[in-house]
């Protein structure tokens, strides 16, 4: 990495109001803010303890492409830089195998509001120690403090994985399908993501009368609603094509904005709380309420 952490700690400073910024796919700071780049580059991938160190500023796509040799991927949304992806905090379709991507942050070097290095977490996947930290950086679109840099928890890359189409009940599949990877339902066609040896696939596939096709649903990019798992059934009235839900997740992709919501009393005081005591003076990427963007 040729920006090293301490001079990104220095760039960020101590005083005055600055702002992140990756590729831009995510979000763009104001445009009256200063503004900094986390460090670029892979420093080290450990395969057999399945771990990976890159700076925030690398693009996804170039850890995704330095995994794939070792067999092995990381369970972070694709598309923009790591440290944009762990900020903005949005999991992928492939959540409901793969977990939240909060789960794959292991450790993370940020620098806080007074424009110092601090560690978060540490090397190893059984680590305990201390305050996780590292789960509060992510989705707080740095305005708790600045990641420079990261180690991430990977995973080995399946075999074989194909998507299928069904007119089935989606909560049917859910349940009856073994570890699906993803399924997506739009009210009228269920998209099912299998993974794993290919004759197993082909096994599952036959029992359920899955129909194989070349990639998944398109996603509306209206807007990105959140909502409980079990309340999904509710998008029955709703039309066909309107929407994509990720059904055993409760993230609904829709051709609409999500709908205004006043956030709970107990739940805005607790992020006015914990800002005031990561940033008090409100200098880290001004202008965002990370509970507001939710």
């Amino acid at each position: 990495m040729d920006l090293t952490l301490e001079d990104f700690a220095a760039a960020v400073g101590s005083t005055g109001p600055v702002a992140i910024a990756g590729l831009g796919t995510r979000s763009r700071p104001l445009s009256d803010v200063r503004v900094v780049h986390a460090p670029i580059g892979i420093e080290w991938i450990e395969p057999a303890e399945m771990t990976i160190r890159c700076g925030a500023g690398t693009p996804v796509d170039e850890v995704d492409a330095a995994l794939a040799e070792h067999g092995q991927q990381v369970a972070v949304h694709s598309g923009g830089t790591v440290g944009g992806a762990l900020a903005v905090g949005q999991s992928g379709i492939r959540r409901l195998a793969y977990g939240a991507m909060r789960d794959a942050l292991l450790q993370a070097n940020y620098v806080n509001a007074a424009g110092k290095l601090v560690k978060a977490g540490g090397p190893t996947v059984k680590n305990v120690s201390g305050f996780d930290l590292c789960r509060l950086l992510v989705g707080s679109h740095g305005t708790l403090g600045f990641i420079g840099d990261v180690i991430l928890r990977t995973r080995p890359k399946a075999s074989f994985e194909q998507w299928f189409t069904s007119d089935r009940d989606p909560w049917e599949l859910l349940t009856g399908l073994f570890r699906p990877t993803s399924v997506l339902w739009d009210g009228a066609t269920t998209w099912v993501l299998l993974e794993g040896d290919d004759r197993d696939v082909a096994e599952m596939a036959e029992r359920f009368l899955l129909t194989p096709v070349s990639s998944g649903p398109e996603l509306p990019t209206g807007g990105r609603w959140s909502m409980a798992p079990s309340e999904l059934v509710s998008l029955r009235v709703a039309s066909p094509g309107s929407f994509v839900a990720e059904i055993g997740v409760g993230v609904v992709h829709h051709t609409r904005p999500r709908p205004e919501r006043s956030p709970d009393p107990v739940q805005a005081d607790l992020h006015a709380r914990i800002k005031q005591e990561f940033d008090p003076t409100g200098r880290l990427n001004p202008g965002i309420d990370a509970l507001s963007v939710r």
